[in-house]
């Protein structure tokens, strides 16, 4: 049984079945862009519930928020983003194409075969020390063309808000969640009255200007986000501690609650040049997708900074008080920050297999399936076997999720619905008019069983 799809295979499935869809594709398309169809949208939206009931509705020292998509510009110059939020980029000096210049070299490295060459940590290398290797080993782009030295390119997306030309003020799309948490902590505070150590999460989509397009959803330029921020004074919880803890949460959620292998996760920890301006230590949880180990979801101490940057730039106070000591601290952060279209590609990538038949099923956990079931009459010119089907799917979906299908034969329904990770299948045949009996199949082993129509639901929810 294949565990190995290549990208391509990935790709073409997801867009047969409904999974994802390019972007604008009747104009073209929209570089790193893409849309969820109707299966896409609902395994999107079993991830995110999933998340939700995890790590904000199943802990008791968290809380949740939806901020905005634009927030006040200085929110940004606060952060540091609107000076530090750069990747290096560099350009075809023939094609005048853009490449990110890490990225363009990671490239290049793959073709070599220097055994000097393949030791180089790309990621540690400082946008001098780039520029250095682009002109000492003549790296070209793609086209075979040299390429400009590096330079920061800001990956803010700037937009204007104001009806009246001239009078427009300069905003922008946010680049990460994390801001509008640290904007409303005064908010959470007063309003909720929670107590240190506590998290704030939310749900949202964030905006990046990317030089380097792809591979498939794992870099857009519209992506959504699900962040925390968990607040501690670290006088009395060391961050160490905080921060192992958080990477066994996130670890046991990849596993057990997305079903994904282990032997398929890695932490990687940033080196001193790649950490984020406002880290003293960030680590990614990576998965190895069909285009090699990359990061899947990022955890920083992001210390005081953002708390302090606010309090400067806003001039309000964003002080905690403590109830026992009644001393005022700034409190300190770690964040887990995940992209959940991540999240959605690693799960399709872990759930495709081929078995020794060639045929091709999504080994999705029944919990993230778009459906759990699928109902079918065995023949659609009975209406007798299509009234008791339609019943039985009337009565399934309201506890289910579940879908119906009478066309085609009744094999081709199976491989339909094993491509789309349905994890059973029920079929109404003649026998089930006389003994009120279906057979159930089975997606992984393509096992048949046959169930009683009134033990049915407690059947499927095994």
């Amino acid at each position: 049984m294949s565990t190995q799809p290549s990208l391509e295979n990935i790709v073409a499935l997801a867009k047969r079945r409904g999974f994802v869809y390019p972007t604008s594709e009747i104009y073209g398309g929209l570089a790193s862009s893409y849309d969820y169809g109707p299966l896409g949208v609902q395994l999107m939206k079993n991830i995110k519930d999933l998340w939700w009931q995890t790590f904000i509705v199943g802990r008791e020292d968290m809380q949740g928020l939806d901020s905005k998509i634009i927030l006040n510009p200085d929110t940004w110059v606060a952060s540091g983003h609107v000076t530090s939020f750069t990747d290096p980029l560099v350009e075809d000096k023939v094609t005048h194409l853009r490449y990110r210049a890490d990225h363009l070299i990671k490239n290049w490295l793959k073709n070599q075969t220097d055994p000097k060459l393949s030791e180089i940590k790309v990621e540690n290398l400082s946008l001098t020390e780039l520029g250095q290797f682009i002109e000492q080993y003549q790296v070209t782009s793609p086209d075979g063309n040299p390429v400009t030295q590096p330079k920061d390119f800001n990956i803010l997306f700037e937009t204007a808000i104001g009806a009246v030309a001239g009078e427009k003020s300069a905003v922008y799309l946010r680049g990460e969640t994390a801001q509008g948490i640290f904007t409303n902590f005064k908010n959470v505070l007063n309003s909720t009255r929670v107590t240190l150590p506590f998290g704030i999460g939310q749900i949202g989509k964030s905006f990046r200007n990317e030089i380097t397009s792809g591979p498939f959803l794992f870099r857009q330029l519209e992506f959504e986000q699900a962040e925390i921020e968990y607040f501690f004074d670290p006088d009395k919880d060391d961050w160490q501690n905080l921060f192992k803890s958080w990477q066994e949460e996130m670890v046991r959620f990849v596993n057990q609650g997305l079903g994904v292998k282990l032997e398929n996760l890695r932490w990687r920890r940033h080196s001193d040049a790649e950490r984020s301006h406002y880290s003293q230590e960030t680590a990614d949880l990576d998965y190895r997708f069909p285009f090699g180990w990359d990061e899947l979801w990022g955890l920083a101490y992001r210390t005081d900074f953002d708390l302090k940057q606010h309090m400067q730039h806003s001039r309000e106070s964003l002080e905690y008080l403590d109830p026992h000591s009644h001393n005022k601290i700034i409190p300190h952060v770690i964040e887990p920050a995940v992209g959940l279209d991540r999240l959605l590609l690693m799960v399709l990538c872990e759930a495709y297999q081929t078995d020794k038949n060639g045929r091709i099923f999504l080994d999705f956990k029944p919990s993230l399936a778009p459906y759990r079931v699928a109902i079918f009459p065995l023949l659609r010119n009975k209406p007798q076997l299509v009234d008791q089907a339609q019943k039985i799917y009337q009565e399934l979906r309201q506890s289910l999720p579940a879908t119906y299908d009478e066309r085609g034969n009744i094999g081709k329904r199976y491989l339909a619905q094993d491509e789309i990770g349905t994890p059973f299948c029920v079929t109404v045949d003649f026998d089930s008019l006389e003994d009120d009996s279906v057979t159930v199949r089975e997606r992984n082993s393509t096992k048949q069983t046959r169930v009683k129509v009134k033990e049915l639901a407690t059947f499927l929810q095994k």
